[in-house]
């Protein structure tokens, strides 16, 4: 079975929502995962992550973008490839739900491609988010939500530090460092947008990107009630993730 690490983007206001999409993935695993959290703050202490950042309005804010992060790790998602000790590494956002085996997708992947993504034609017309965070546009809009990894390849050895601390965010989450043909597409089943995508598909993995069942009054939307089992299940279970 190929070794695989999985990092979660981690924001300290939804830490119940990595737990979950922790859970979820280890959960249906038919092999070990090592899941790690992309933590800002860690990463800073690290050196690895040296962007500079402000407070605007309440929001935090990107200097070099001079735009909102909507959440910690808008950024940081770009240091896999710096962080991964596998050949394979899966990034994915902390508001994701996972109900099938992270290996069937490494499985619908090869080494002819630098990364994997789930090619969305995505422009929300809401302006905000359930949490009141801007909903940015930029081409190939979630895209880097959920990305697979082929750390080795050798397009990827173009993404430098200094490109990931210096470069504006929309430059990054299109890929910049990558040629169109070095960006493979899988199914829409592994990054599945709540309100958005097709709703007669059956999802591998959901992704509440408009907002999740975590927060109070946004109960009502597409597989609201699955996350909230599983959450029940979690805790059941007593599961924490790695901190």
């Amino acid at each position: 079975m190929t070794p695989l690490s999985v990092y979660i983007g981690f924001d300290k206001r939804e830490p119940e929502a990595y737990d979950v999409t922790a859970f979820s993935i280890q959960r249906h695993a038919s092999a070990p995962v090592d899941i790690f959290p992309l933590k800002i703050d860690r990463l800073r202490a690290q050196g690895l992550y040296t962007r500079p950042t402000s407070t605007r309005d309440g929001r935090l804010w990107d200097d070099f973008s001079d735009a909102p992060m909507s959440t910690e790790f808008a950024i940081t998602r770009f240091l896999v490839p710096h962080l991964a000790t596998t050949p394979w590494a899966v990034f994915c956002d902390c508001d994701f739900l996972w109900r099938h085996d992270i290996f069937k997708l490494i499985n619908d992947v090869d080494d002819s491609k630098a990364l994997w993504c789930v090619q969305h034609d995505y422009r929300p017309a809401e302006a905000t988010k359930m949490d009141n965070q801007a909903q940015t546009q930029y081409s190939r809009k979630n895209w880097s939500s959920m990305m697979v990894w082929n750390v080795p390849h050798p397009a990827n050895k173009k993404l430098t530090l200094e490109m990931v601390n210096t470069l504006p965010g929309r430059d990054l989450h299109r890929f910049c460092w990558l040629a169109d043909g070095d960006i493979g597409n899988v199914s829409p089943t592994w990054n599945w947008l709540e309100g958005h995508s097709d709703p007669a598909i059956n999802p591998n993995v959901i992704h509440y990107t408009r907002g999740g069942p975590w927060f109070d009054n946004w109960q009502h939307v597409a597989f609201a009630q699955e996350w909230l089992d599983e959450r029940a299940m979690m805790k059941k279970q007593g599961y924490r993730a790695a901190s």
